[in-house]
């Protein structure tokens, strides 16, 4: 499919629920639905306690990111995974010191 075909049917589509940008906010873009997918599987992963290093890169490769880092990102880009993110590397950094702060 090509890019533009993409873009105007999505357009389409958002109009015809009746969503429409107005003079103050823009409507969804069809990266929105990107962000919001690698968002949730991040999470979920996380949720899981699956071994998010391992799957990310699939993740990566389905975004079509060139490089790993830019799907990384996510993880500071969302308050929630940044928190269980901190969490999690404060646990192993508490496990590598042997509980010592």
């Amino acid at each position: 499919m090509r890019y533009p075909t993409v873009i105007s049917t999505f357009l389409a589509l958002v109009r015809g629920v009746g969503i429409h940008p107005g003079p103050v906010r823009r409507g969804p873009r069809i990266h929105d639905l990107r962000h919001t997918f690698a968002v949730r599987c991040l999470l979920r992963w996380y949720r899981e306690g699956a071994n998010v290093d391992q799957k990310i890169a699939a993740l990566a490769t389905y975004l079509g990111h060139v490089n790993v880092t830019k799907t990384y990102w996510y993880l500071t880009a969302v308050p929630e995974l940044l928190a269980i993110v901190g969490s999690r590397f404060e646990e192993f950094s508490q496990a590598q010191t042997g509980g010592e702060s």
